[in-house]
């Protein structure tokens, strides 16, 4: 096999594979109304229905890429993609709303073990010369599947039903499973040896950080269950930290978050998605309980959002690498941000469709402007052999950007409206977008604070000299 076929091999099934994992974030949002009609459950049910998938997800990502660098990225991929398309099956077949909640926790574990070895395979198949425009394109399925969840959810609901939203992975994934055992080649890690204090202290911080936040709705903000999972989470992350900055081969060297492009490029994926993935949770039940809409109508009038990454990806990939990712994110989330402010000004019961329509496309722009760079500038921030390190830790903290960004918008909701009537759930609805618009906006502050582009090529400059 050449360099150019195995090249494209990876991209074509690193992007499957990202698509897949990434597509069933909110595959389900659109489904959520007629799910609880059919299992039955509240608004806290709900959220799990979302938080099962993304709490396993985003607690076993750094395990995931670990025991890529550790076994084999290859062989370790395909497990993953066994795994995912085995829970995609028991979801579909699931009788209650427990079993599905389950199963999108299965779906979890193999989409934190399938997600950063995408992107480690990618990165290590791809010539440094073209690195910037295959990450920019992974970095836009990615956002694409996200945008896509929605109206993919809605359309497969209401054409068939919402269990085959599950049933769709498991012909995808019997297809690439084969294509990964022969088509890509094995890769390793730079260390051979397996951080297993790292791996037990990272899972325990992410687990109870994302618990409590899961949790926090329903049990409470101040109930000693929440508190106590807090704690125990930021213990944990405290000891893991302490740990990776004396372990003689750390999963997660600390040295990464010295570098500026890799800290604020996380914070502010962390921002961008509590922002999103709060808002569209909110935004689809909205289409469907106040406006009316069918599933797939709900879905098709996401388009104006879900369908701008088709358009400003390439474009935004290839901009990038002449003026680096820097200005590109930060005008993505500011667009963003007003794209959810206008929203929470205009929403009312009776707000016809068409009012929505310039906040839906503002906030596709902003989506694929931040999505097309960020890959490339955190994955150019440390060592082509660090890749699956920090590729684990990237993904880790954007999933925990989603699951708090749910919890967070789902509690101010909460605390101000209700699924009761349009007007109740508007009362909801709009603090609860307006605290989205100032998360995002954030994000657009700290997506600044990343080095100009000069700036990092001489930085990159100097460490190769070094």
């Amino acid at each position: 096999m050449t360099a150019k076929s195995k090249t494209l091999w990876a991209f074509a099934l690193s992007s499957v594979a990202i698509f897949m994992t990434m597509l069933d974030n909110l595959v389900v949002i659109t489904a959520l109304p007629v799910i609880k009609r059919e299992l039955g459950g509240g608004i806290e049910t709900l959220e799990w229905t979302v938080n099962g998938y993304t709490l396993t997800f985003a607690v076993l990502l750094l395990t995931g890429a670990a025991l890529g660098d550790r076994f084999g990225r290859r062989r370790m991929l395909a497990l993953g993609l066994g795994v995912f398309t085995l829970g995609s099956a028991a979801a579909a077949l699931a009788p209650s709303i427990e079993l599905l909640i389950a199963s999108r926790a299965v779906q979890g574990i193999g989409g934190a073990i399938v997600t950063p070895l995408t992107l480690t395979i990618l990165t290590d198949a791809v010539p440094a010369e073209k690195r910037g425009l295959a990450l920019g394109a992974w970095g836009g399925v990615a956002g694409l599947a996200i945008a896509l969840g929605p109206l993919v959810g809605g359309a497969v609901t209401e054409g068939i039903a919402w269990q085959w939203i599950f049933w769709l992975n498991v012909p995808l994934g019997a297809l690439a499973l084969p294509l990964v055992r022969t088509r890509l080649a094995e890769s390793y890690g730079p260390d051979g040896r397996l951080d297993l204090p790292g791996l037990a202290l990272a899972s325990a911080a992410l687990l109870g950080i994302v618990w409590a936040l899961v949790r926090g709705n329903g049990a409470g903000w101040t109930s000693p269950e929440v508190i106590g999972a807090a704690v125990v989470g930021v213990a944990a992350l405290a000891a893991f930290v302490a740990w990776e900055l004396r372990a003689p081969a750390p999963m997660l060297p600390m040295r990464f978050f010295g570098s500026r492009a890799f800290a604020a490029a996380n914070a502010a994926s962390l921002a961008m998605y509590a922002g999103m993935f709060g808002s569209v949770f909110l935004l689809t039940q909205f289409l469907q309980l106040v406006m009316g809409y069918s599933p797939l109508e709900a879905g098709v009038r996401t388009l104006p959002w879900t369908a701008m990454p088709l358009v400003v990806n390439p474009a935004a990939g290839a901009l990038s690498d002449r003026i680096g990712g820097r200005p590109i994110m930060a005008f993505g989330l500011i667009l963003d941000a007003i794209a959810f402010g206008w929203m929470a000004a205009i929403v009312a019961p009776d707000t016809p469709y068409a009012q929505l329509v310039p906040g839906l496309v503002l906030a596709g722009i902003g989506t694929a402007a931040f999505f097309a760079p960020v890959a490339n500038v955190v994955m150019a921030a440390v060592r082509p052999e660090e890749s699956g390190q920090a590729s684990g830790a990237t993904n880790a903290i954007r999933e925990i950007g989603g699951v708090l960004g749910v919890a967070v918008l789902a509690a101010v909701f909460a605390s101000r409206g209700d699924y009761g009537t349009p007007t109740s759930f508007v009362a909801g609805f709009t603090p609860a977008l307006t605290i989205g618009a100032a998360i995002v906006a954030v994000g657009g502050g700290v997506a600044l604070l990343i080095p100009r582009r000069r700036a990092a090529v001489s930085l990159e400059a100097a460490a190769q000299a070094a």
